[in-house]
């Protein structure tokens, strides 16, 4: 009895490097609805939320997913998200989250970015889109719970409410 098998013939595919086109056609496989700006950044609306896929770094080595709430807060209430940014990138291996004063408005933000400079397999590539995406999602829904919209009623019963001491 032997303690090894014999190794399969077939190797896995190679890590091919990073690159938009590759990100492309995760999207398109998916048949989600992606565009590309006029800057050239490829991006996409996810419930409302506005994501961009990056390709960066000196060697178009680093995949970055961010997405942006789909609503915006008045600056005094950065305090607030700083507060759940805080609870949520201590508690949580991603999304980097982060809030930005844009104006008198703040825009809210989910971020994962990955280091792929020894390539990436397609498989591997789809799952990290979709964890960019579905991680920042969680982000949001959370920010919706905890800011409600002014013109939220009854029907948008997923209301964030602080325990509070009496």
């Amino acid at each position: 009895m032997s303690f090894f098998s014999k190794p399969d013939e077939t190797l896995p595919p190679a890590n091919a490097p990073l690159s938009r086109d590759r990100i492309e056609a995760i999207l398109t496989s998916k048949g989600w609805n992606y565009g590309i700006d006029d800057d050239g950044d490829l991006g996409g609306s996810w419930d409302g939320n506005v994501f961009y896929f990056f390709v960066m770094g000196t060697k178009d080595e680093i995949l970055q997913v961010r997405g942006r709430w789909s609503r915006t807060l008045s600056a005094a209430d950065q305090a607030q998200v700083a507060l759940l940014a805080n609870e949520v990138n201590q508690s949580k291996i991603w999304p980097k989250v982060y809030s930005r004063v844009e104006g008198d408005q703040l825009g809210v933000y989910a971020e994962v970015s990955t280091d792929l400079e020894f390539g990436v397999a397609d498989d591997q590539l789809g799952q990290l889109v979709e964890c960019g995406l579905f991680s920042g999602l969680q982000f949001f829904e959370q920010l919706d719970e905890r800011f409600p919209a002014p013109d939220a009623g009854p029907a948008d019963a997923n209301v964030y409410v602080e325990d509070r001491p009496l």
